[in-house]
């Protein structure tokens, strides 16, 4: 018997893993198809309106393989000059509101990896108490679930991780154009002192 629920147990798990992997690459396809037509269309390229399109997640679009994508198709807007600035001046982060935004998104993951942790020391007092109350099927099951949530928890930390990483790279760019601003602002006003 206990073969036969381990040979149940793997089929399931395969044909779980097969159908995540399936829908992976459903909504990879659907995100690369998205910023083509994006593209083509001359909208502007940005990663939520790729997620929108695509019907995906954000965090997504942030991931390797198609960030990539991603940004290659807004340098190629930006080279071919088929659409202007693909973020509105009144929607523009400002290096505040990104520092704050990473700020944020580190709090979460800080709360994240706690709460994962009470979980994992609950895991262990929970499957300690029952070994000697339920069968081995109920707890099999039992820590199935809580593998499930885990992963969940390091998914979500992991696409908040993801999420502040972008926001620290686009602070360093915005932090380059402003002294690239003051740059040339200093120029413009020794040119006017000299002109006078």
């Amino acid at each position: 018997m206990t073969t036969t629920t381990t040979t149940t147990s793997q089929t399931r798990a395969a044909a779980l893993k097969a159908a995540r992997e399936k829908d992976s690459q459903d909504k990879r396809r659907r995100a690369l198809e998205a910023i083509a037509a994006l593209e083509t269309a001359g909208t502007p390229i940005t990663f939520p309106g790729v997620a929108k399109a695509a019907g995906v997640s954000t965090w997504l679009i942030y991931s390797e393989g198609i960030r990539q994508h991603v940004q290659a198709a807004r340098r190629r807007q930006s080279e071919h000059g088929s659409v202007g600035s693909s973020v509105p001046d009144k929607q523009r982060a400002t290096p505040a509101s990104l520092r704050t935004d990473l700020s944020i998104a580190r709090e979460q993951i800080r709360q994240l990896r706690t709460e994962r942790d009470k979980l994992r020391g609950r895991l262990r007092l929970h499957l300690g108490a029952e070994i000697d109350g339920p069968d081995r099927a109920q707890l099999i099951t039992r820590v199935a679930e809580l593998e499930a949530a885990n992963r969940q928890i390091v998914t979500e930390r992991d696409a908040r991780a993801a999420e502040a990483d972008h926001a620290r790279h686009h602070i360093d760019e915005l932090q380059d154009e402003l002294a690239a601003v003051r740059e040339s602002l200093r120029r413009v006003i020794r040119a006017e002192n000299r002109g006078q």
